[in-house]
């Protein structure tokens, strides 16, 4: 079980009163509520006061408030306020706890492929210490190897500071300013100094500073999306009828946006105490799991250091015990051994790679805080996401329109789609009751846009979310949108309010009976009740049954959609009864409210993002499932799914209704999409859960953040790797959580942002998909890298193995191994990030590499009752307190981490047949190590007796006879005297050849490991001029180090070398490309490529909104 805190809301029903009574002032102020520990280990928020009179609230914090009239309140005093603050301290988020740079750079150091670079190079210092003549040359060995460590972590280092840079770059450090009530006057401060007690003003536009509790409110609406998702305003006041403090309508939280109207409140929870404080801690109480990359190189180190350790061991043994070598000897081939098996350049290879790909991401608008994330983007087999602002604009825009008993779009639409066969685009002109209900769009909403420059998509409005729709949709159809309210300035206004359901305002509009003109809009229901008559497109004519029932018929079928349906109408005000002058008033009631017009029906709705329905297609045609996890209502939450192709099939209820049965009679198997409420989520069995995530199509709705949280944490537990894309303080536990958060930078919360492993720059979820792409380009990047990389180690490892074996003298020495893995190796290697796709549409339609199926899901429950078994726990690797997505390690974990290679279990799960594709996999393993390394080596054998022969006329015979005295003794064969300095001569002849066709083998071997998709020829293979630099880069410094003769001294070569040998490597590379080919071909033959499963009904064509987008653009 879980030990961490959770946040947890109750939802029964209260009634609150909201008394009216004078001024109060409590003797003495109560200390804030804190958090109450649960016996369960839950976190329940102790946030109370909604319940309370408030009356009782304010004598609880000795605050003077008037309920009456909120502005007369007194307000704390400054000398009260100034004791608070520094008893309570400021208003603000404790900011998440910096780990020191250099505890941080030593967690990479203590990387398990670093750390065994840094104990071999210590243990040549040991040589040396042993034997500091015969052994001067580790000095040099041992700082190479010791410097390569700390080399790859501080590559690591590097990407990870200069990413936090940008991160902190796009935090809000703009302190926010608050109006407050004290000593009875309202004075503008910073909100860190806000105290409990305090009386806030708030106005439209504001940013909501603290938790407020209302104690006065004139048609003040909040925007709550970023802590429930809730894209809807919602309307606060004094009075409240709910337990749950998310839900109580007298409370605004701290972090959401007034949008309309105006109130009052006394300050109930500041800093870390508020709500959104709390989902900030319970973000930083989540840790992040290793990434997949991470997991299998890390195998992959493991398994290496064990073969490499293990045969260094044996023929350590052996080289004292059957060859009789001295202690310091055997100890020096033993680490030979051990360093030819590691491939040192590997870590900085990978690291360099993932460096590239990043810098590649961040110009597509995509910032990665870790590297590894650019490749758990690519592994993603669950993509979990966020609706408000994330999948939508969070933008209300209006979309149909039903006026003059006529349907319209009032965005564009695709030609030849089902909307372009019964609706036509919106005209002002198309009729008088288009005209007139455009007017009233225009000039009946209090919301404004606050500039009137630039683009109208683009303005920022001040006020309501649905009206601010209408205001950018009058803009964008009236020309004199401008000059309008100057021109028919309004006279009188009723704003909406809960009671009505309606706003109504008067304006001087001359019309043929007179100069002013009523304009309403509201709930349909509540408007039409007002009217008798209804506007044909030409006059107004009386409502009759036939029109009752094309409303009812339209109004359903706007709701089915999940839009907001606002009505419309109109009355021209007869100059007999209303003369220009008149002066109306709202006690006595002295305005007609019958007998109107009814203009029309208007449907506005969040609409997806553009490119949002390309992106999930394609999310879908790669295997990877797509879920919908929103605070929203159930039904808008998957009307914008069938939008944007993440629900194509019927739910159980859609089926039910189609088939004119019950649901329990339709069969679990016929059903393929579910929509389930955050209500029932708590009460989830393990089975049912298992149930839910067997289907295809999944949206999660009415969700809180806890409930994001055991998601993400449920589908970790079937094998998922899973990522979360938010962009609400909501988001952040799961976003946390998640084996890759996905932020969104220009309407992502701070606290999203940091609990994010990825920042999409410019908040378009479709740069998502192009994260994928490159995240699965740079997998096989990675992988041709590794398998290029990994091929040259197996001639290193047999010329130290035929040293020992057969006393041949030593091919390849130690130095050079290094100039190979750090020279022209690690050039040619980087050359690979730079690879395009062999195929770009088959790598979007391959499956997930490790792809979570019934098998893959009892696979993963056998190895944890195992676990279990074996009294471990299945706690998720160990990551900082602190709340950073780095893993802290310590030398203890990687000393328990390598004696599982040790166990039957480890080799036994090894080689078990799975579904999934990792990193380095048997494929590459036997072409690396047991075909083309061999191969190779036999290519640099044939080099290396080539060139001595050539040289010195010492026959391979000879080079085996005398092997165990090489260099130390002259000796005598068929007559021939061969003294020491000849075979001397004879063995830097020999390394330099072995050396010179390792290089031209793997150029080679370069162009072969480029085909993983498909065979290794192609015009594909040539589009890298990368590839064609680290191959003269590489090959130049390797012919530098053989034929520049200052250089011969310190790496044992020769530059009387003949060229010959290069001859004879290409030769062998040749031979290596030709076997490449054929095995290609019966690879494939006997396992064909595998692609994903076709989706049927995907919508890859743009949806109307991104139809008008690329026009506006």
């Amino acid at each position: 079980m879980s030990s961490e805190p959770r946040i947890t809301f109750k939802d029964p029903q209260v009634s609150t009163p909201a008394s009216s009574s004078p001024p109060v002032h409590a003797s003495a102020p109560a200390p804030p509520a804190a958090p109450v520990q649960e016996a369960n280990g839950t976190q329940s928020v102790n946030l109370t006061e909604h319940l309370l009179p408030i009356a009782e609230v304010a004598a609880k914090y000795n605050v003077q408030v008037n309920e009456a009239k909120a502005q007369d309140s007194l307000g704390l005093t400054s000398t009260e306020a100034a004791k608070r603050l520094v008893e309570y301290g400021p208003n603000a988020l404790t900011p998440p706890k910096k780990r020191h740079w250099l505890l941080r750079y030593l967690d990479l150091v203590l990387g398990l492929f670093n750390l065994l670079l840094i104990l071999a190079g210590l243990a040549t210092y040991v040589l040396v210490i042993m034997d500091p003549i015969a052994n001067f040359s580790g000095t040099y060995l041992g700082a190479i190897m010791i410097g390569i460590g700390l080399m790859n972590a501080f590559i690591e280092f590097y990407q990870q500071q200069k990413s936090a840079a940008i991160l902190e770059s796009f935090l809000n450090l703009i302190p926010s300013q608050c109006y407050v009530i004290r000593d009875s006057a309202t004075i503008q401060i910073n909100a860190k100094e806000l105290v409990l007690g305090d009386v806030v003003v708030v106005r439209t536009g504001d940013k909501i500073p603290a938790d407020l509790l209302v104690i006065g409110a004139t048609e003040l609406k909040v925007d709550n999306s970023s802590l429930t998702g809730e894209a809807d305003p919602q309307e606060r006041g004094k009075k409240n009828s709910y337990t749950n403090p998310l839900e109580a309508t007298n409370l605004c939280f701290n972090g959401t946006l007034a949008v309309a109207g105006n109130g009052y409140g006394i300050v109930v929870r500041t800093g870390d105490k508020t709500v959104i404080g709390q989902i900030a801690s319970l973000t930083a109480n989540e840790k992040r799991r290793e990434s997949p990359l991470s997991v299998e190189i890390e195998a992959f180190v493991k398994t290496i250091a064990s073969v490499a350790g293990v045969t260094a061991v044996i023929f350590f043994i052996v080289a004292l015990t059957a060859k009789k070598q001295t202690l310091s000897n055997a100890l020096n081939f033993a680490i030979g051994t051990f360093v030819s098996f590691v491939p040192e350049g590997l870590p900085a290879t990978v690291t360099m790679l993932l460096s590239i790909a990043a810098a590649r991401m961040a110009k597509r608008q995509v910032l990665c805080k870790d590297l590894q994330g650019v490749e758990t983007l690519g592994a993603i087999t669950l993509l979990a996401t966020d609706k408000t602002g994330t999948l939508t604009r969070n933008q209300m825009t209006v979309t149909y329109i039903w006026t003059g008993l006529k349907m319209f779009l009032a965005q564009g639409f695709v030609e030849g789609s089902v909307e372009s066969q019964s609706t036509a685009p919106f005209d002002a002109t198309a009729s008088a009751a288009a005209n007139e209900l455009l007017y009233v769009c225009t000039l009946n909403p209090t919301a404004q846009f606050t500039t009137k420059e630039g683009p109208i998509a683009t303005r920022e409005v001040l006020g309501d979310a649905t009206e601010a729709g209408l205001v950018r949709f009058a803009a964008s159809k009236l020309a004199t949108y401008d000059t309008a309210q100057d021109e028919f300035p309004k006279v009188f206004e009723i704003p909406f309010n809960s009671t009505n359901k309606w706003a109504m305002t008067i304006h001087k509009r001359k019309h043929s009976t007179g100069s002013l003109m009523l304009y309403i809009k509201g709930a349909p229901e509540r408007v039409l009740k007002l009217c008798s008559f209804i506007h044909d497109g030409e006059k107004s004519v009386p409502l009759s049954a036939q029109h009752l029932a094309q409303f009812e018929e339209n109004y359903t079928m706007f709701a089915s959609k999940g839009h907001r349906v606002l009505a419309f109408a109109y009355l021209p005000l007869p100059e007999s009864e209303f003369p220009e002058a008149f002066e109306f008033t709202k006690d006595p009631v002295n305005y007609p409210i019958s007998n109107l017009c009814f203009l029309g029906l208007t449907s506005l709705e969040d609409p997806p993002k553009h490119g949002v329905r390309e992106a999930v297609g394609k999310c879908r045609a790669a295997g990877i499932r797509v879920m919908m996890v929103t605070g929203d209502h159930p039904l808008t939450a998957e009307a914008i799914g069938r939008k944007i192709n993440m629900m194509l099939t019927d739910t159980k209820q859609g089926l039910a209704k189609k088939r004119g049965v019950a649901e329990s009679e339709v069969p679990e198997s016929d059903v393929n999409a579910v929509v389930v409420h955050g209500d029932s989520i708590d009460g989830l069995t393990d089975e049912q859960w298992d149930h839910i995530f067997d289907k295809e199509e999944i949206i999660f709705a009415r969700t809180s953040p806890k409930h994001k949280l055991d998601i993400v944490k449920r589908a970790q537990g079937r094998g998922h790797i899973v990522g979360v894309t938010g962009d609400g303080v909501n988001d952040s536990p799961a976003l946390k959580k998640a084996d890759l958060g996905i932020a969104m930078n220009i309407s992502g919360s701070d606290v999203s942002k940091e609990a994010a492993a990825m920042i999409l720059v410019d908040d378009n979820f479709a740069s998502t998909v192009a994260g994928i792409e490159e995240g699965r380009l740079i997998f096989q990047n990675l992988k041709k890298s590794i398998q290029y990389t990994v091929t040259h180690t197996m001639p290193e490892a047999y010329a130290n193995l035929l040293y020992i074996c057969i006393s041949l003298p030593l091919p390849l020495s130690s130095i050079l191994i290094l100039v190979v893995d750090l020279g022209f190796e690690l050039l040619i290697a980087l050359a690979y990030a730079y690879d395009v796709s062999e195929n770009p549409e088959g790598l979007m339609k391959l499956p997930p590499r490790k792809p979570v199926t019934p098998e893959s899901v009892q696979r993963l429950y056998r190895r944890r009752a195992l676990d279990i078994a074996e009294g471990k726990t299945s706690t998720d690797a160990e990551a900082n307190e602190d709340g950073n997505h780095e893993h802290r390690v310590t030398l203890s974990m990687r000393i328990q981490s390598m004696k599982s290679v040790f166990t039957k279990r480890y080799w036994s799960e090894k080689f078990e047949k799975t579904e999934d594709e990792v990193l380095i996999d048997g494929d590459v393993m036997s072409y690396s190590y047991l075909e083309a390394g061999t191969l190779m080596t036999l290519g640099c054998l044939l080099s290396y007796f080539y060139a001595i022969w050539f040289h010195t006329g010492i026959t391979p015979a000879e080079t085996v006879k005398f092997g165990p005295t090489w260099g130390s003794s002259d000796y005598t064969y068929e007559g021939r005297l061969v003294t020491v300095n000849t075979q001397k001569e004879a063995l830097a002849f020999g390394q330099s050849a072995y050396y010179i066709a390792i290089m031209f083998q793997q150029c080679f071997n370069h162009f072969i490991c480029k085909a993983r998709l498909s065979s290794p020829y192609g015009s594909f293979m040539f589009k890298n001029l990368y590839s064609f630099g680290g191959i003269v880069l590489g090959g130049g410094l390797c012919l530098a180090i053989v034929y520049i003769p200052a250089l011969n001294t310190p790496f044992g070569t020769d530059s009387r070398l003949t060229p010959y040998v290069w001859l004879i490597s290409m030769g062998c590379g040749l031979v290596i490309y030709l076997y490449a080919i054929v095995r290609f071909v019966v690879k494939r033959r006997l396992a064909p490529l595998q692609y994903a499963d076709t989706v049927q009904g995907l919508q890859m064509f743009p949806t109307r909104f991104s139809t008008t987008d690329a026009r506006k653009n």
